[in-house]
């Protein structure tokens, strides 16, 4: 029995999930915590690591059938008809980085001097130079180019991201 990357239909990785499983196949679809900004609240959402895919471990001879028709599948990844089977090592990492099926994604790390964007706030979509981090918990200070010269500014660390 190998591990298979298992396509689903557009937002029905539940569906395919719960399916699946109720046949005793052995599923893994790794989940990603993060904060966002919706509608101009900072939230904690959880979605799918890999949108529309999930992981699924069948023997492909009989089971292949099964798997590429179950609810809520589109089908199964594979060249020339025949799915392609995915080490189990890579599997074994995502679940070892996963805490109870969720990855959170640690916040981002600039150095002093780096240019960042604000994102959310009355200043989002500035451009800004990262200065350094403060005493406050996720707080940290930025410079604004303004007409007269640089503003130090106070904002959220998950309200930034990086410059292109």
């Amino acid at each position: 029995m190998n591990w298979y990357a298992v396509r689903t239909k557009p937002r029905q990785e539940v569906t395919a999930l719960r399916n699946l499983t109720r046949e005793r196949v052995e599923t893994f679809r790794p989940q990603l915590r993060r904060r966002r900004t919706i509608r101009r609240v900072r939230r904690w959402t959880t979605e799918s690591l890999f949108p529309n895919y999930i992981f699924a471990r069948f023997d492909a001879e009989t089971s292949h059938r099964l798997v590429k028709h179950a609810n809520g599948v589109a089908g199964v990844v594979g060249f020339g008809g025949k799915p392609v089977a995915i080490e189990d090592t890579i599997i074994t990492e995502l679940r070892n980085r996963a805490e109870d099926g969720l990855i959170t994604l640690p916040p981002l790390q600039f150095k002093p001097g780096e240019a960042v964007i604000i994102q959310e706030g009355p200043l989002r979509g500035l451009q800004a130079i990262f200065d350094r981090p403060l005493s406050g918990p996720q707080r940290v200070a930025v410079l604004l180019n303004l007409i007269t010269g640089q503003a130090r500014v106070e904002v959220a660390l998950d309200s930034l991201s990086r410059a292109e």
